[in-house]
């Protein structure tokens, strides 16, 4: 397991956030080469890698291991501590290989420097958690980070009051935030508080964007023209592209209202829909989305497929009231990266001793035997 987070001595602390690598045992080797120039450019104190990490093309648990491995190894390789959160896609292969999301979590932890806790299996979703960052000089707790699971896709139907099912046919196919998870955060943040004698300001990954992500764009929860935009620009300093539409669950979760009561958080980052690279200020709170890592998922139309690979850097400061004092993007043109399209397969390294250890009673056990439950204690 990594060191803990703390701040460098000069106060200043910065996270690397990948997203959608989502790709295969063979990923693409542009996406590596996109891990690293970042990685070798920022240098990080942490990344994130919020969700679709992989996604259905594995067929056997060698293969989840490897298209795992293949996007964590950029962070081992540097010794850089590193995290998880799970997307909609990070599943898709189960069916095939057996293996759920808390068994891509104990892969994940196996690994040295990743710092993914254990799942609380109380919490709806995998992975929830919140890491603490502690001040340059170690006396407290200066910013918090809080990874939550967005969940996969939305049910298809909800039982009514008369006891009949109502489906979801016209409403967004995603899945959403539940009240525990809400309130776990809401939870934690009043007891990190308590802790250190202050509020104390953090940030929020997670996959799936909030309903709030559109009305920041358009400045309106009902009307979506181009002057609602404009005036959208200005109120909430939008920074960034919108090439598609966002792509919330059925349900507003109320994520955003609970951040607000709070006043901690500072913003909000999340991928999913890949060609977005945008971030708004929605009333004190930074909406934004990490642009699309992977090469060998869905991108812009043509010859524009891989323009906007890339990552969001966020710059955090002691000194700078709230501590997230900046955010940008990178991009894979600035690094001379091949943006041609299509895809070009990569071959996965050899995996680590830590990942077999783990991988080898998946792989005895068999998809079969697995039943979908997952090994993962």
């Amino acid at each position: 397991m990594a060191a803990a987070l703390r701040f460098r001595e000069d106060r200043t602390f910065t996270i690397v956030q990948f997203n959608d690598t989502q790709d295969g045992p063979h990923t693409d080797r542009r996406t590596t080469a996109l891990q690293e120039a970042v990685l070798d450019d920022v240098r990080p104190d942490l990344v994130v890698l919020n969700g679709d990490v992989i996604d259905g093309r594995p067929t056997t648990p060698r293969e989840v291991a490897r298209a795992l491995h293949n996007v964590a190894r950029p962070m081992e390789e540097r010794s850089i501590p590193w995290v998880l959160t799970f997307g909609n896609h990070d599943e898709d292969s189960a069916a095939a290989t057996g293996l759920r999301e808390r068994d891509l979590l104990a892969l994940a932890r196996a690994l040295p420097h990743n710092l993914n806790a254990a799942d609380d299996p109380a919490l709806t979703g995998t992975g929830n958690q919140m890491l603490h960052v502690r001040s340059a000089d170690g006396t407290r707790d200066a910013f918090a980070i809080w990874l939550l699971d967005s969940g996969r896709y939305a049910p298809e139907s909800i039982v009514g009051r008369d006891g009949a099912a109502q489906d979801f046919e016209g409403y967004p196919g995603w899945d959403w935030l539940r009240p525990d998870q809400i309130r776990w955060y809401l939870e934690g943040s009043a007891e990190l508080e308590r802790w250190n004698g202050a509020l104390v300001p953090g940030v929020v990954f997670q996959h799936i964007p909030l309903w709030e992500h559109r009305f920041a764009w358009f400045g309106s929860v009902d009307s979506r023209t181009d002057a609602d935009h404009e005036r959208a620009v200005l109120r909430h300093r939008i920074e960034g592209e919108r090439n598609e539409e966002e792509s919330p669950g059925p349900v507003n979760s109320g994520m955003f209202a609970a951040m607000l009561e709070r006043g901690d958080v500072k913003g909000l980052f999340v991928g999913h829909d890949h060609t977005n690279t945008y971030v708004a200020d929605y009333y004190g709170v930074l909406l934004g989305y990490g642009p699309g890592t992977g090469f060998g998922a869905y991108g812009l139309e043509g010859q524009d497929e891989h323009r906007l690979r890339g990552a969001r850097v966020l710059h955090l400061d002691e000194a700078v009231d709230g501590v997230l004092a900046s955010t940008e993007l990178r991009l894979a043109s600035e690094y001379g990266i091949d943006l041609t399209p299509g895809v070009q397969p990569g071959e996965p390294a050899p995996l680590s001793a830590e990942i077999e250890e783990v991988l080898d009673p998946m792989e005895r056990a068999g998809a079969d035997a697995l039943g979908g439950h997952g090994l993962a204690p």
